[in-house]
This record gives structure tokens, sequence and C-alpha cells, in this order.
């Protein structure tokens, strides 16, 4: 069976007439009716009563006509979302999953009420720093948006790959109200601040060491006093960790803009006001220098305005 077969056929079902389904279908009359007798003999049934003018459908093509119409719309729905983006008219982007939740919906308006509007489409968040600049390397996104840091420095050849600066964050110690912790029950607020903490064996939610906030945790780590830790889940994922968080599973470094909420219902506290256990982070986009097509080159424009990037 064809699906063009069961496009003939809605077609026919539309017009009642043969020739004027075989002109919309763009093929002869004898093809198209050649080609409504396969449909037939696929389904074992008469499908159009002949005898009438114009056609109606039998009995069986009334029963098969509602599933003609769903087939064509879920083939064509699986046939848009398996071809490639960029042939979608979709600007492509990589971008740590964090990113897409908190900076991106409200970045995207604004850049959009300044430039044409363009189609997005993200590809997965692969976890680890250099598994996601591949994705831009090797052509298979038109962007990457990402948190830099100082200490965490991008290996991209600079002749070849640019960015800028569109915003900024910071990634703070947060955990909810109160940990049990060597079998007592802790407060949480300021507790890196607190004289005595390094002997705490404290619940941590981490990262690993693929991911950049790993990465630049784990650098952070070594210049700040001792901190002793028990690491009791490992994500890439700083959304999945703020849940934990907020179930009192363990101490985490989360994105300000992502908890700002549940910090002002309480429902995390800060665990230290030494800005020394905190990173101040930049919010950079990243692209190829070479030829793109022109959606790409209007965003790159919008987004390097300096009012957008100060918003």
């Amino acid at each position: 069976m064809e699906i063009k077969w069961l496009e003939d056929f809605v077609a026919l079902a539309d017009t009642s007439s043969f020739s004027r389904a075989a002109e919309i279908r763009n093929v002869t009359q004898p093809a198209f009716s050649r080609r409504i007798r396969q449909l037939e003999a696929w389904v074992g049934a008469p499908l159009i009563n002949r005898a009438t003018m114009p056609a109606e459908l039998t009995p069986a093509g009334r029963n098969l006509l509602p599933l003609a119409q769903d087939t064509i719309r879920m083939f064509s729905s699986v046939r848009e979302t398996l071809r490639p983006p960029a042939e979608q008219g979709l600007v492509r982007f990589a971008a740590l999953h964090t990113l897409t939740v908190t900076f991106f919906p409200g970045w995207l308006q604004t850049l959009q009420s300044r430039a044409r509007h363009f189609g997005t489409s993200f590809i997965a968040d692969r976890g680890g720093i250099e598994a996601n600049l591949q994705a831009l390397t090797d052509g298979e996104t038109d962007f990457f948006l990402t948190y830099t840091h100082r200490e965490v420095p991008f290996h991209l050849d600079r002749e070849k790959f640019a960015s800028i600066a569109i915003g900024t964050d910071r990634l703070i110690p947060v955990a909810s109200p109160e940990l049990r912790i060597d079998r007592k029950i802790t407060p949480m607020a300021g507790l890196l601040d607190r004289s005595g903490s390094s002997k705490l064996a404290v619940p941590y939610l981490g990262y690993g060491y693929s991911s950049f906030f790993g990465v630049a945790l784990c650098r952070m780590f070594a210049k700040n006093p001792p901190f002793r830790r028990s690491t009791v889940h490992e994500s890439t994922i700083s959304a999945s960790l703020k849940e934990l968080a907020l179930t009192g599973a363990g101490l985490c470094w989360l994105p300000q803009s992502l908890v700002d909420r549940e910090l002002e219902q309480g429902l995390l506290v800060l665990c230290a006001a030494d800005p020394a256990w905190s990173l101040d982070l930049e919010i950079r986009l990243y692209r190829s220098t070479g030829k793109s097509g022109p959606m790409v080159e209007a965003l790159w424009r919008a987004a390097g305005e300096p009012a957008l990037r100060n918003s």
C-alpha cells in the first residue's frame, strides 16, 4: 500500500469526481482510476460506487475515510519531525538544559520583537562541555548557548568561531532549610560561613566532572576552605538536582535564576553569604564564522545589539 493511494482516495471523497480529483492530484484520469483500484485491491473491498453520479463512497469507503485522513496526518507529522531542522526553516540551537528553561524563553521573545520572526529547534543537552561544543563544530547546530566562567576555558578556534555575551547569572549553594547531617538536624542557612562546618560530611548533589558546572565547582572547591561532602546523587541537569534539593536530599549549587522563587518562598535557603562560595557566570552565544543563512545572520545581529545584551 502506498500513501499516495490514500491521498487519492481522500481527494476523491472530497470532490465526488474522478476527473476533478485526478486534476487535483496532478495525474491523468486513467492513472488516477488505476490507483484507486489498487487501493481497493489492497483493502479487499470496493470503496467507490461507480454506478452513481457523482461518485459515492461505499460503506467500506465511509469506514476507511477517517482512518485514511488520520494516517495521512500522522505520516506528514512524522516526516516533518524527522526532517533536519535546517530544511524546516528553523534556527538550530545546542544549549545547556537550564538555559532552555530559565533564560531562553524571555531572551527569544525580546529578540523576536527586534528582528524578523523565526522558528527555533533545540538538540538535546549532551551533558559534557566537549560533547555540546562538538555539535557546533560538526555543523549540527547554528548556535551554542552556554554559561561561561574564566575558570573553564573553551577550546575553540577564534578564527572559525565567534561569541557574544548576552546575559549573566550566578551559581549559588542552596539546600532545604534543614538537613540531617551526622544523625543531627542541621540548619542550612549560612552553613558554609560557620566555623566548624568543615567537620560535617554534608550530603551533596553534584554534577560529576565532565559537565561545565562540575568542572567549575571542582576548581572553586580547590581554592576555598575544606568542604567535606558525601555525594548522594549526580546529574548534569540542574533542574533535576533542584527537585532533589527541594526534598531535602542534599546541598547543591544551582543557577540563581532557577531558584529565585524557591528562595523567596523559603523552600530553599542560601548556604553561604561569602561570595567565595558562589560563581559569577556569563551567558554566551557561540556560532561558526562561516557562511550562514539569512535567519542565522539576522538573529546574530539582533543578539549583538547592546540594548538586548543589557536587558
